[in-house]
């Protein structure tokens, strides 16, 4: 090695050196400086206990005053010099200590504490190296520098009487990828909850933007809290855009894992209007009408969102039609758990009886509008009366009994209030809630829980649209940017068989098999649509005439569906009634 190399690598290494040291010098100052600020206040407490105890007993007769000097001395012990003092009496110590005892340390001790010296140096050196961290990639904004700036414990002490925050003190603050987090402890009086509630107060001093997202919540110890801004976001730079490749429902933005909700769960979608609910949805609905195991029936009175799926999900989109499809669901309910095999939890889907989840678009008009519907019946006379009937009852029952069938109910709604928006017999059966932006914290606790601000689960903060909570018991409540899915890109999807409930002969068990299928129709009957066709077929393959009340049993429909179809064939003039009440079918029509 020629000597300017040499010389060139040595000051290399020195100048690492110093930058080493300087930088364990700063981190060494800061951590004196922090603990001086905390501690040098109990000192000033500790004096005025003593005084106290002087003013009390001058005369030192009891042991109050000797407990204050002891406690007074404890405190003061435990504030550390500051740096600069600390290295100058170590100086000191150590030239004094040179001075006084190297002249007596015999040359061979020189020369081995040298060998070691340069030994200790040089692994030093290699450990550095070889354990040097890797540098943050995350570089601050201006706006984050500020806040990180007024977050220090210093600006924080120095201002925190004037904003009403006396009895608080930051800790060193940390840039995430989800934002700023800092620790905050609370002397006196003051709580995390205490805390949450002098946000304002929190802004203010931090002069942080109206529109940033600040969250306070419970330290992992007594006595602290946990502040956070959400300056950035862990999803920031992913496609949110939906293919069948990203099939997740979002990505969480503190994480940035993705988020699936898996099918099986008994759903409540929530948000205000323009929040999203339909965009967060419509993952879900795909996951939920895709493959032959897999069924999906939307009851959507607004007739929006239903009209998208209807190539790939049974859409009822009128009160009558709401009445007949959760007559249908129950009946497949019932049917699915008396011929449930004994030791079996669930059913077990195939492909003539898949899994079926029920979506109900906008619970608050369904619960208004499908209720006391007039459902004209004829008896076996031939005479017309009116039933009042409601869907309620129906999806009451898929909601608690759902489960082992099979038959999964999702509930959507932009007004989550009890009674109103969600039925009180469903609220308790929800295992998954996902809640987009609401309006009021009491609304966003109808849906996440009524311990939801109490742990983070701040609904009524998140911005909108297409940010969400999700909280399926192991989730934290971080929020989550939901995946978006476009109208055409729905529409495009390849169709799907449509649920429909209808019965072929009986196993052997019993009971009959339901299928899916599609409406047929025979040259006979080529005018009139599947419901009509299978109950023109049951009463042609029919030995004898058939009376009404046998037809809902022959074909598994509903006996609303069975009267209008047998007055809509009777008006056609495909199906005859007898005097005696008896249907016959008309070859001639």
């Amino acid at each position: 090695m020629s000597h300017p190399t040499a010389w060139q690598t040595h000051r290399q290494y020195t100048v690492t050196a110093a930058r080493w040291t300087a930088d364990r010098w700063s981190k060494e100052a800061d951590r004196r400086r922090t603990l001086r600020a905390a501690r040098k206040p109990l000192v000033r407490d500790a004096r005025a206990a003593l005084a106290q105890a002087q003013a009390v007993d001058p005369q030192k007769v009891t042991s109050i005053v000797h407990r204050a000097e002891r406690e007074l001395a404890t405190a003061k012990r435990k504030v550390p010099h500051p740096m600069w003092l600390f290295a100058s009496k170590t100086t000191a110590a150590v030239a004094a200590t040179g001075y006084i005892g190297l002249p007596l340390v015999p040359g061979r001790v020189w020369m081995w504490a040298a060998v070691a010296v340069s030994v200790a140096v040089a692994g030093a050196i290699l450990w550095a190296r070889l354990h040097r961290p890797a540098a943050s990639p995350i570089e601050p904004t201006a706006e984050e520098r500020a806040l990180l700036k007024r977050l220090q414990p210093e600006h924080w002490r120095e201002h925190a009487e004037q904003r009403g925050l006396t009895g608080t003190l930051t800790g060193r603050p940390a840039l995430t990828e989800s934002g700023i987090v800092v620790a905050v402890r609370l002397d006196g009086q003051w709580t995390a909850t205490k805390l949450r509630g002098a946000e304002d107060h929190v802004r203010a001093l931090l002069g942080a933007r109206t529109s940033l997202r600040i969250q306070i919540k419970a330290g992992k110890k007594g006595g602290w809290a946990e502040l956070t801004l959400r300056t950035r976001s862990a999803a920031d730079g992913d496609d949110l855009l939906w293919s069948p490749e990203r099939r997740t429902l979002g990505i969480d933005t503190v994480t940035g894992e993705h988020v699936t909700v898996p099918l099986g769960e008994r759903l409540l979608i929530a948000g205000r209007s323009g929040a999203g609910k339909s965009v967060a949805s419509r993952p879900l609905l795909y996951d939920a009408s895709e493959g032959a195991m897999n069924a999906l029936v939307i009851i959507d009175l607004k007739r929006v969102e239903g009209r998208l799926w209807d190539h790939r999900a049974r859409v009822a989109s009128t009160p009558e039609e709401v009445i007949e499809v959760v007559d249908e669901l129950v009946a497949e309910l019932n049917d699915r758990l008396s011929v449930l095999p004994k030791g079996q939890d669930t059913w077990t889907p195939t492909p003539d009886r898949p899994r079926i989840t029920v979506v109900v678009d906008e619970g608050a008009e369904v619960v208004t509008a499908a209720d006391k519907v007039p459902f004209p019946e004829v008896d076996d006379k031939g005479k017309t009366k009116v039933l009042l009937r409601s869907a309620l009852p129906g999806l009451e029952t898929v909601a608690r009994m759902g489960r082992a069938g099979l038959i999964d109910l999702w509930w959507m709604t932009q007004k989550p209030t009890i009674n109103d928006g969600i039925p009180k017999q469903i609220a308790p059966q929800i295992s998954v809630s996902i809640c987009l932006a609401v309006r009021t914290p009491a609304e966003a606790r109808v849906v996440l829980g009524e311990d939801a601000q109490a742990k983070g689960w701040n609904a009524d903060e998140l911005p909108a649209p297409g940010v969400a909570l999700v909280r399926d018991g192991t989730r934290k409540p971080d929020p989550v940017k939901v995946r978006y899915m476009d109208k055409a890109v729905v529409i495009a999807l390849p169709a799907q068989p449509i649920w429909s409930r209808t019965s072929t002969p009986a196993t052997a068990t019993g009971a009959p098999t339901l299928t899916l299928v599609k409406p047929t129709t025979t040259p006979a009957v080529a005018s009139i649509d599947g419901t009509d066709a299978r109950i023109l077929d049951a009463i042609e393959n029919a030995a004898t005439p058939v009376r009404q009340k046998d037809l809902a049993e022959t074909t598994g429909l509903s006996k609303g569906t069975v009267s209008k179809a047998v007055k809509r064939l009777t008006d056609t003039g495909h199906i005859t009634r007898r005097p005696d009440g008896g249907l016959t079918a008309d070859k001639a029509a």
